[in-house]
């Protein structure tokens, strides 16, 4: 494109682009809010399942340029306060915790990640055969605030166990596994995955065995966010055979609770990063099991919801997420966009056309009044200011660079300029014969 073309060219869409590319100034000043670099996860105690999962989920998020800081917690009550006092963007907590009365307008849940289910180890020498067996006994269901004490609780209170008919020992994980292996206490109601490595040297002890629970299914049906599974014989340990016969277990699930204000592309990241982590199955789920909004007892939020229903969004699909998210954000502007683009477009030619001819208009209003003026020259003086101003006239006109369309018309002024001069030089003419 050769510079008369592309002068052409901007002379007629020179002021709809300016005013496209104003419009998208202003647009972008009114986008969507881009997602946070930042954010702060609230795991769980250290080396516990909940702080190995909210480490392998920051790993996600750091592939996507998002830091992520991990906090070290008391577990799951401790993890919704965090949320509620916007010490913590996303938290890890277990389902029914918030049905305790720690819920709140402000959060979400994007969904139950894996099951953790409930084991009743206790002393083979100590005689536990139902819940209600454990009255009587020394028991650890875990320190206050935490998931395994709210859901322990529950469970002893439905069963008809009072807190003032056990002695309860304020012990939970590997320290209450610890405990009952030493016999300081009689059972441990322990919440935790099937593939830590005390669970597993638990079931190992020939001094303790694990509570098959017949209440699981009623249990289940009773509360939604449990749900009853089953550890089958050998799964754990397969060359010890551990557990030696199929166990049934009551399971509250982990779930990933976020602010509601959270971005919405951050939180399809998070599903994202369960999908990679506990989608593919465990020890006691199928493929496919989780992520899920089935178990969760926090609403699930909009974006998390779309999610489920839809998967990734069209544009998530073909672009990376950086690119995703801006396009995502930016498709609100163009509807507005367009309805501003396509009249500026489809008006510009006849604005040129018009701005032409305008102009050619103009010259003529100024060669009227020249051949008025004129006419009615008095003298040669006059008449020679009047041919002075036709020949600045046409001197300006023949600088002028019109597309070949307005060709016509600016040598039709051009002609007609010639024409009044002439008119001017015969008057002027005319005039000196008289005088002879």
């Amino acid at each position: 494109m050769n510079g008369t073309a592309i002068k052409n060219f901007l002379r007629v869409y020179g002021a709809p682009i300016a005013i496209v590319v104003l419009g998208l100034v202003v647009a972008f000043m009114f986008m969507a809010p881009a997602p946070p670099k930042r954010i702060t996860l609230a795991g769980g105690a250290a080396g516990g399942a909940y702080a190995a999962t909210a480490e392998a989920y920051a790993e996600t998020l750091r592939k996507f340029d998002i830091a992520v800081e991990v906090q070290e917690t008391a577990g799951s009550v401790d993890n919704l306060a965090r949320l509620k006092s916007h010490q913590a963007d996303v938290a890890i907590v277990q389902t029914g915790v918030a049905g305790a009365g720690a819920q709140d307008d402000s959060i979400r849940s994007i969904g139950a990640v894996f099951y953790e289910p409930l084991w009743v180890f206790h002393r083979k020498s100590v005689r536990v055969e139902e819940l209600q067996d454990i009255a009587g006994r020394r028991v650890a269901i875990g320190p206050e605030g935490s998931g395994v004490r709210a859901l322990a609780s529950l469970l002893l209170k439905e069963v008809g166990v009072k807190p003032d008919a056990f002695t309860a020992a304020p012990l939970a994980g590997q320290a209450a596994a610890a405990a009952l292996q030493k016999g300081d206490i009689d059972v441990a109601l322990v919440v935790s995955g099937a593939t830590t490595a005390w669970i597993a040297s638990l079931l190992a002890d020939p001094d303790i065995e694990l509570l098959s629970m017949k209440e699981a299914h009623a249990l289940s049906r009773r509360h939604p966010y449990l749900d009853e599974v089953t550890l089958y014989r050998g799964v754990v340990d397969l060359a010890a055979i551990l557990p030696k016969q199929d166990v049934m277990l009551i399971a509250p699930a982990a779930q990933i609770v976020v602010r509601e204000d959270l971005h919405p592309a951050v939180q399809s990241l998070l599903i994202e990063a369960a999908l990679a982590a506990d989608g593919g199955g465990s020890l006691l789920a199928d493929p496919g099991r989780f992520p899920t909004p089935q178990l969760a007892d926090i609403p699930i939020s909009e974006e998390a919801r779309r999610y489920y229903d839809n998967g990734p969004s069209f544009l998530r699909r073909i672009f990376p997420y950086s690119v995703a998210n801006f396009l995502e954000r930016a498709w609100v502007l163009a509807i507005p966009l367009l309805t501003l683009v396509i009249p500026l477009i489809r008006a510009a030619p006849p604005l040129y056309r018009w701005r032409i001819r305008r102009k050619i208009y103009v010259w003529y209003n100024d060669l009227r009044e020249l051949e008025a003026a004129g006419r009615a020259a008095g003298n040669a003086i006059e008449r020679t200011e009047v041919r002075a101003k036709l020949a600045d006239l046409q001197s300006e006109t023949s600088k002028v660079e019109v597309p070949v369309s307005y060709t016509d018309d600016l040598y039709r002024l051009r002609a007609h300029i010639r024409f009044v001069a002439e008119i001017i030089d015969k008057l002027a003419g005319q005039e000196r014969h008289e005088r002879i």
